[in-house]
C-alpha cells in the first residue's frame, strides 16, 4: 500500500483536460453499466435480431483475438480457457433462466446472480485498467495491443464472449422450439 501512496506523491500535477477526459469516460462507462445491469437482472423481451447479432459478432471477435495471440501460447491458452468457462456458464445460465411465451410475446428472465457476477468481473477489470492508465500514465500509457496481450484480460473476454454466444444460441433455440 505504501508503494501506491509513493506513486501518488511522485505523480506530476494532473492536466485538467486529462481529468475531464477521465471523468467523461467514467460517466459513459457508468451509464452503460447501469443499462447493462438493468437488462441482465430483469424480465426481457426476446429479441431474435439481437441474439443473431451476438452469434455473428462475438465468434469473429474471439477468432480475431485468437489469431493475434496465437504467437503467445499463454495468451492463446487464456483466451481458450476463458471461452470454455463462458460456454459452461452459458449452459448454466440457460438452465436457470425463466422462459415465458404468451399472447403478449416471448420473454425470459436471466439469473440475476450470474448476470451481476459477470458484470462485476467486467467492471472490476475496466476499473483496474482505468486506474492503471491514470496512475501509471506519467510513465507512458501502454499501447492498446498490450491490453489484449494480458492473459487475465483474455480470460475475461473469452468468458464473456462465449457466455453471450452460448446464451444467445440457447435463446434462439428456445424461440424456434416455442414457435413450432
Amino acid at each position: 500500500m505504501s508503494a501506491f501512496v509513493e506513486k501518488l506523491h511522485q505523480m506530476p500535477e494532473s492536466n485538467p483536460a486529462h481529468l475531464i477526459a477521465y471523468a467523461g469516460i467514467a460517466l459513459l462507462v457508468a451509464w452503460r453499466l447501469y443499462s447493462r445491469f438493468r437488462r441482465l437482472v430483469g424480465r426481457q423481451t426476446m429479441n431474435p435480431t439481437r441474439a443473431w447479432i451476438t452469434v455473428a459478432v462475438f465468434p469473429i471477435l474471439l477468432a480475431a483475438l485468437l489469431s493475434t495471440s496465437i504467437a503467445r501460447p499463454m495468451s492463446a491458452a487464456a483466451l481458450v480457457a476463458g471461452a470454455g468457462i463462458g460456454f459452461a456458464l452459458g449452459l448454466y445460465g440457460l438452465r436457470v433462466t425463466r422462459f415465458e411465451a404468451g399472447p403478449e410475446g416471448f420473454f425470459y428472465t436471466p439469473n440475476a446472480h450470474l448476470g451481476i457476477a459477470l458484470s462485476m468481473l467486467l467492471v472490476g477489470r475496466l476499473g483496474y485498467r482505468l486506474a492503471q492508465a491514470y496512475f501509471l500514465g506519467a510513465s507512458g500509457p501502454a499501447p492498446p495491443s498490450e491490453f489484449a496481450r494480458s492473459p487475465l484480460t483474455l480470460v475475461l473476454i473469452g468468458t464473456l464472449a462465449a457466455y453471450y454466444v452460448t446464451y444467445a444460441v440457447g435463446l434462439i433455440r428456445w424461440r424456434s422450439r416455442t414457435d413450432a
